[in-house]
């Protein structure tokens, strides 16, 4: 306590003190019966220490620095003082007569008030704001930048941007809105006339991706309605007739000489059925055989070992240990290096005759070499024909193949003698999708074969039983 009571004189006796908060009184303490507590332990230095009047003193300094900016004993007496000798004016909602006008005084608002510094602590420095990832880096990049620019070296970004500009051509000038040459603008047209720069376009990434140009390629070169030949009019004339019956009649003999062809492959010769002779020897086949085989060997000696049919004595040496292969001398090594060399040297020599000898046959040569590019040239046009005559065939897009539908053809005694006695034939739902797998925009499918999953169960109920 004793403590407690010297803090507190020692605070309220600074020279020049001033309390800022007159809620705070120091002069006034309650001090109570003194209690005897062991000191001498850290546990009772918290817990019996009376910091009261520090605590106060402590306040009152952090209000008059947050309110005045400091302690007021240190500031001057001009910055607390001042003597008012200006002629102050008549306020304007006073009348001539003295009276006071009615209405409110011009205050400041609320929110502005609300929104005023009211300390005059500067706020503590972020040192994270002034702190950046890979400053070092950084500091040291634009250092280079700096020396490459004082040379004439530009780096290799802006480089590649002036070349991306001069590739662009020069920018177009946009007329202003209000200029009488603007060309008028149709809001309701298809189409509206990009007038913006194509370097600016394409660094901002508002010009549209170029289309490829496969995308543009229709998948067949067939129109989509194909028109009927005219043989197959209501009254078509007779050699138009005649030459659409004649296809109709060559796709019916390629489809049956296809089921020939088929019955032919699976059919068997009667030659090749089985009589009882051919049973017979089946069934004997290989007894004979092994009993003639039998007989032909001998009895082998003890130690012999058997040889295999077709096999010659004298290489029958499994038994002997095989020799170990000599070592070549030095001479012989020496004579095996000697000629390898001169073959090689053979080698060369040929190969040179044969360059030589190729000059005195330019004239082979060249009529080759006319004939090859006549060759490729010829192969040439065969595929790119080919390519073209595949465009207006249907390509293989799935399991099945496409399979061309039946020619919708009348006989000569069915042709009507009027419009009105025609008989539709075919169904158009039939032939739009046949169009469509014609020009391979689908792929060639058949119906659905439905399955049952479950069999089906008869059951008789008690109302049948009672009928019957």
């Amino acid at each position: 306590m004793a403590a407690a009571r010297k803090n507190k004189r020692v605070a309220a006796s600074q020279p020049g003190f001033l309390k800022l908060n007159p809620a705070i009184d120091h002069s006034e303490s309650i001090i109570g019966r003194r209690k005897r507590v062991n000191k001498n332990k850290k546990k009772n230095w918290n817990k019996h220490s009376d910091i009261q009047d520090v605590e106060e003193f402590l306040d009152d300094v952090r209000l008059q620095e947050k309110a005045t900016g400091g302690l007021v004993s240190e500031k001057p007496d001009d910055s607390l003082f001042y003597v008012d000798t200006c002629v102050r004016e008549q306020p304007k909602n006073i009348q001539q007569g003295g009276v006071q006008k009615k209405g409110k005084r011009s205050r400041p608002l609320r929110i502005d008030l609300i929104l005023q510094h009211d300390s005059l602590i500067p706020p503590p420095k972020d040192v994270l704001a002034y702190q950046q990832p890979n400053a070092k880096k950084q500091r040291r990049i634009s250092k280079r930048a700096g020396e490459l620019a004082a040379k004439g070296v530009l780096p290799r970004r802006q480089k590649q941007l002036l070349r991306q500009k001069a590739a662009a051509g020069p920018k177009v000038q946009t007329p202003a809105n209000n200029h009488p040459e603007r060309p008028y603008y149709d809001l309701w047209t298809e189409s509206s006339k990009d007038t913006a720069d194509p370097w600016y376009l394409e660094q901002t990434m508002k010009k549209l991706v170029k289309r490829p140009d496969k995308l543009n390629e229709k998948p067949s070169a067939l129109p989509a309605v194909e028109v009927i030949a005219p043989g197959g009019s209501y009254n078509p004339e007779f050699f138009s007739h005649q030459a659409l019956l004649l296809q109709a009649h060559e796709v019916e003999v390629k489809r049956q000489k296809e089921e020939e062809r088929l019955e032919r492959q699976l059919a068997f010769k009667r030659e090749d059925t089985a009589t009882t002779e051919t049973r017979f020897q089946e069934q004997v086949e290989g007894l004979l055989e092994e009993e003639e085989e039998e007989e032909e060997e001998g009895p082998v000696k003890e130690g012999e070992v058997p040889m295999k049919e077709g096999e010659d004595p004298a290489q029958n040496s499994s038994a002997k240990p095989k020799a170990h292969r000599e070592k070549k001398t030095e001479r012989q090594r020496k004579r095996e290096k000697a000629e390898k060399e001169k073959e090689q040297r053979r080698r060369v020599l040929q190969s040179l005759t044969g360059r030589r000898q190729q000059l005195f046959q330019l004239r082979s040569i060249r009529a080759e070499l006319k004939t090859r590019e006549q060759r490729t040239k010829q192969r040439q046009a065969q595929r790119r024909a080919r390519q073209e005559a595949q465009k207006t065939m249907p390509r293989r897009l799935g399991k099945l193949k496409f399979q061309a539908p039946d020619l919708e053809v009348q006989l000569s005694d069915e042709i009507p003698g009027s419009l009105r006695s025609l008989r539709p034939e075919g169904s158009i739902l039939k032939d739009r999708f046949k169009s469509l797998q014609k020009r391979n925009l689908i792929e060639p499918r058949e119906r659905a074969k439905f399955k049952r999953r479950h069999k089906l169960k008869y059951v008789e109920k008690r109302a049948f039983k009672a009928i019957t």
